[in-house]
C-alpha cells in the first residue's frame, strides 16, 4: 500500500480496535442497521441482545458429495465444521442459532450425515431454537437433522437470508458469496475470509471447513455496494483486522 493508504488503514484499524468486545477473544462490535453485532475471528456472528449465533455456508458433507463423483477429499469436513460451531455454542450459550443457507453441500447432505455427526448436531440443538435458512445448494434439507427450516427470518431490524439482493436492502444479513479480502502489508499480500458491511447490510464469510472465498472487489459485490464504499473485517488467526474498501487490493 502507499503511505497514504497505510495511514488510512492504521487510523481505521485503531478505531475498530476501540470497539473490541464480546466473550470471544479477537471479536469486534459493529453496528448494522442499528443492531449491535459482534463479528468473531471464527467467521461467525453473535447478536448479544437477541442471544443469537449466526453461521453461514457450512457446506456439511461436501467431502462425501465430491467422493460420489470420484473426486476424493479428506472426509473430515463435517466433523471439523461442527466442532467449530460447537465451540461457539458452548462459549456463548445462544438462545437461537441461525445457519444462513448452504448448510449442506447438496439436498441429500442431511441424509448422508454420519450418525456421530448427527448426534453432535442433536446435542448442539438441545435447549435452543435452531433455524436452517434455505440455500441454493440445499433449498430442501433431507434427513432427520432437527431444527426448523425457513426461506428467511426477520428479527428486529435485521432480515436473515442466504442470497443477498441487488440494490438497497437495509438490514439484510446474507451469505452465499463467501467474501474474502486481500490487503498488502509491509510488502506482503494477505487474503482472508471477511465480513463485508456498509453499516446498513452485511455479507458474511463462509464458516465451512472446505469452503473457498470470492474476492470482494469482484463483480458480484458491485450491485450490493454501488458506491464501492464498505468496510472489510478480515478473519485472522488471533483477531479481526478492519480495513476500509479503499485500502483493499483486488484478486
Amino acid at each position: 500500500m502507499t503511505g497514504q493508504a497505510v495511514s488510512v488503514q492504521a487510523r481505521f484499524e485503531a478505531e475498530a480496535m476501540n470497539r473490541a468486545c464480546g466473550p470471544l477473544p479477537g471479536s469486534l462490535k459493529v453496528s448494522v442497521a442499528g443492531a449491535d453485532l459482534v463479528f468473531t475471528r471464527e467467521a461467525a456472528l453473535w447478536w448479544p441482545e437477541e442471544a443469537t449465533l449466526v453461521v453461514s455456508d457450512l457446506h456439511l458433507e461436501k467431502g462425501s458429495a465430491h467422493a460420489a463423483r470420484g473426486l476424493f477429499l479428506p472426509p473430515y469436513d463435517t466433523t471439523a465444521t461442527l466442532r467449530g460451531v460447537g465451540a461457539l455454542v458452548h462459549a456463548l450459550g445462544p438462545r437461537r442459532v441461525i445457519s444462513l443457507g448452504d448448510s449442506f453441500h447438496d439436498a441429500d447432505g442431511g441424509a448422508r450425515l454420519p450418525e456421530p455427526a448427527r448426534e453432535t448436531l442433536r446435542g448442539l440443538q438441545a435447549g435452543r431454537d435452531w433455524i436452517w435458512i434455505a440455500g441454493n445448494h440445499d433449498p430442501v434439507i433431507d434427513g432427520d437433522v432437527g431444527g426448523d427450516a425457513s426461506l428467511e427470518v426477520s428479527i428486529g431490524t435485521l432480515t436473515f437470508r442466504h442470497e443477498p439482493r441487488d440494490g438497497e436492502a437495509a438490514g439484510e444479513v446474507a451469505g452465499h458469496l463467501h467474501p474474502a479480502a486481500r490487503v498488502r502489508v509491509r510488502g506482503r499480500s494477505i487474503r482472508k475470509p471477511a465480513f463485508i458491511t456498509d453499516g446498513t447490510r452485511l455479507v458474511m464469510p463462509a464458516f465451512g471447513a472446505f469452503t473457498g472465498g470470492l474476492d470482494v472487489k469482484s463483480a458480484p459485490f458491485a450491485p450490493l455496494f454501488p458506491n464501492g464504499r464498505f468496510h472489510a473485517y478480515l478473519c485472522g488467526e488471533d483477531r479481526l483486522y478492519a480495513f476500509p474498501s479503499r485500502a483493499l487490493s483486488g484478486g
